[in-house]
């Protein structure tokens, strides 16, 4: 309903944004619109019972609608969510700042980009991987390390581009050595995802410790879109 709500009445000079933190998985696609063969999701709640967004869900609601002259960004620091907003380009950018996009369009020629405005995500990690909740960044208390990465970047003047945010962010997560790579994924908890039934995450571990895990952080944020653009000559604004 909250994500109907963001887009109701969008209209040409409207600006929406977008931020979730939390908990997200993936499962098994059955309608092959999905590169790697999963639909990747956000677990609110109640998932347990109301079951997983899905992407698929998600486009529908706040990204198709979006109308001509209107723009939307959404940051989502959930495990499995590169594609989450299911857009149709994916920057893929390496090491050295050097990118390219890649084609995520569904092979049955369905269209899941907007309905003529922006629409551009930020998101925590591969649709493989996971995001981590790590206090090795703030120094201080347990934090999402996309989200905080996201930050630090604007705070330091490293947002003038969108490819300058992600190269900040993924530069950080890569330079810090300790936190966690874990994030909360519910794959296993769910019986889903790319295994089944391997080692079982606990739950109350994932309670305790944020979802978190020992060792370097093993999450590349990844930026998707519905046209791909140059991403060091578009300036970054919301």
């Amino acid at each position: 309903m909250a994500l109907y709500w963001l887009v109701q009445g969008c209209q040409a000079g409207d600006s929406l944004f977008f931020h979730y933190s939390g908990h997200g998985s993936r499962q098994r696609n059955y309608n092959g619109d999905e590169v790697d063969g999963y639909d990747e999701t956000l677990c609110p709640l109640d998932f347990e019972t109301q079951g997983m967004i899905v992407d698929d869900e998600i486009n529908a609601a706040i990204v198709r609608p979006i109308p001509p002259g209107a723009k939307l960004h959404a940051i989502i620091d959930a495990c499995h969510s590169g594609t989450v907003l299911d857009l149709p380009f994916l920057c893929r950018m390496d090491r050295s700042g050097r990118y390219v996009w890649e084609d995520h369009r569904p092979r049955s020629g369905m269209w899941k980009g907007s309905g003529g405005g922006e629409v551009i995500c930020f998101s925590g990690c591969d649709d493989d991987q996971t995001s981590a909740d790590t206090a090795a960044l703030s120094k201080i208390t347990s934090t999402g390390a996309m989200t905080f990465c996201f930050i630090q970047a604007i705070e330091r003047g490293q947002a003038g581009t969108y490819g300058s945010i992600l190269n900040s962010m993924c530069s950080t997560i890569r330079s810090t050595g300790t936190g966690g790579g874990g994030g909360g994924s519910l794959t296993s908890l769910l019986g889903g995802g790319g295994g089944g039934g391997g080692a079982v995450t606990s739950l109350v571990s994932m309670l305790v410790t944020g979802g978190s895990d020992t060792g370097g952080l093993k999450q590349e944020p990844q930026l998707t879109a519905c046209e791909p653009f140059d991403v060091y000559a578009k300036p970054f604004s919301l």
